[in-house]
């Protein structure tokens, strides 16, 4: 099913999904409006965050492509796809005995190169993903000693810090209170009012109906509605 024009910034053209030799998806077209809060909804293991991986390069299509700026996304370096979009995976493991301000700061890997240091646009960008996240008390601690709902916004801010255009988030409000999920959630209809766009995995409907610009539904790794 084609999702619409495919003049976008960031579209898949008649993606085949593949783990081994478990075919996801097939034949799968979709278009990311670009400024829009796209959520993508759907019952577990219709091919949500498959989809997601996708469009963030992390697993590479059997058939057909991912198009970013115009150009096939298996040819861009990870660097360079790091600096135009941001990913929060569904899971994710920070190495033993780091603390929230340098795992935090690691969002800035992607400005980082042989002739541009560390700065202090970088440690102003990591102090606003964490004023942004309200993690900024916990800047000293170590990541390992934090509730689930802590880690889960410290990877949030991990991935503002980055200050990419367009951002792709699996189910971000995973192990947060339901105070925390309204939080985070209007902080990326902010983030989306100035510009960016944001794709979202999202487990509750009445988040997704309440939040969303563009709402993709998938079954069975297709998009049933749009």
């Amino acid at each position: 099913m084609s999702a619409g024009p495919m003049d976008d910034r960031l579209h898949a053209d008649r993606v085949t999904l593949r783990y081994d030799r478990r075919t996801i998806a097939s034949d799968l077209s979709l278009s990311i409006p670009d400024g829009s809060f796209t959520v993508i909804v759907g019952p577990n293991a219709c091919g949500k965050s498959t989809l997601l991986r996708a469009l963030s390069r992390l697993l590479i299509p059997a058939d057909g492509q991912v198009v970013l700026d115009g150009g096939d996304i298996a040819d861009l370096a990870a660097k360079e796809v790091a600096r135009r979009l941001g990913l929060l995976p569904q899971s994710s493991l920070a190495p033993d005995g780091i603390r929230v301000a340098d795992l935090v700061a690691r969002g800035r890997y992607p400005h980082q190169s042989f002739f541009r240091q560390w700065s202090e646009a970088d440690e102003e960008a990591v102090a606003a993903a964490m004023r942004a996240t309200r993690i900024t008390e916990l800047s000293g601690r170590l990541v390992d000693e934090l509730s689930g709902g802590q880690r889960q916004r410290i990877w949030i801010a991990m991935v503002l810090a980055q200050q990419t255009p367009i951002l792709l988030l699996d189910e971000p409000t995973t192990f947060l209170d339901i105070a925390h999920q309204i939080e985070l959630l209007d902080l990326l209809a902010g983030l989306n009012a100035e510009g960016r766009t944001i794709i979202a995995v999202l487990h509750d409907l009445n988040h997704a109906c309440r939040y969303a610009t563009h709402l993709l539904v998938m079954k069975q790794g297709a998009i049933v509605a749009e």
